[in-house]
Formats: C-alpha cells, structure tokens, sequence
C-alpha cells in the first residue's frame, strides 16, 4: 500500500498545460506492480489551495493520479469554502462527479443547476463550467478526469 497526499504540499497548479508523452511510455514510466495496492480516505486537511486564476477558496487533494501508477485516470478531492468557488473554465476533456457533502450551484454552459450530496454530474470536454458552494458548510466533491489528453499531455492536477 503507498501513502496518500501529505499535508501542507505546494499549491496545486491544475491551470498549466504540460508538454506530451508517448502513451506506451508514459504508461510503462508510471506502472505500479498488480501487487501494490494504493488506498487513500479523501482528508480535507491534506488538500491545498488550487492556484488558478478565478478560483475562491478552493482546495484539491489528488487522491488517485499519475505518481500512484493510474494509466488512465485520476481522482481528485476538492474542497470549496462556503462563498468560494472554482473558476468559470473549460477544457477540452471530460471529468465525472461526484459530490459527497454540501450544496452548490453549478454553472454549466448558460444554465445553472443546484446540486447536493449524492449527485453525480458529466462534465463534458468544452463546457463552460464552475462550481459555487452556496452551503452552510464545505463543499467536498470527488473529481474524475483521465491522466492525459490530445494525444499524450498530461491532464492538469492528474
């Protein structure tokens, strides 16, 4: 079993593009034996502050990523401060939600959803999207996106 995150890490620049790789050897640099199981409970006091422009406090813990082995997904943890939010952003590949504690509105093109734990949301590639913690307590969502996109760049916070 690896460790998870470890508190008070540097900021987490999920704004930066990244430069490309091979998928074989991108895959065959980040392996992890079939015997080694990595396993992480979702800490709000291990994520850090997401470093992006538009963004109010917000955190993110990377759960499941590239530097644990994962060839083709990641799992984030974010964690949004009633009042804060995420930036007002797209990106060309999808992420999957998952909200496990609080209340928000989500923007999503030109409409706006309210949304609660329990709800799963698609985010497709291209969509104007932004989370708004519009609760009484933390917002805490889990973040699905693939570790790569266009041909080999390395997803932002994977």
């Amino acid at each position: 079993m690896t460790a998870g995150n470890a508190p008070g890490a540097a900021a987490a620049d999920i704004g930066a593009n990244g430069t490309g790789m091979d998928a074989d050897a991108c895959s065959a640099a980040h392996a992890v034996p079939s015997s080694t199981l990595h396993m992480v409970r979702p800490n709000p006091a291990n994520a850090v502050p997401v470093a992006m422009d538009g963004v109010k406090d917000t955190r993110m813990e990377i759960l499941v990523g590239r530097q644990h082995g994962a060839p083709n997904f990641a799992m984030r943890h974010y964690v949004v401060a009633p009042g804060g939010h995420t930036p007002h952003h797209a990106h060309n590949y999808e992420h999957e939600v998952i909200v496990i504690d609080g209340e928000a509105d989500v923007t999503y093109g030109t409409a706006t959803h309210r949304i609660r734990s329990g709800d799963v949301l698609f985010i497709a590639p291209n969509q104007m999207h932004q989370f708004r913690n519009v609760g009484a307590g933390p917002l805490r969502f889990l973040c699905m996106v693939p570790t790569s996109f266009d041909c080999g760049k390395p997803t932002p916070g994977s």
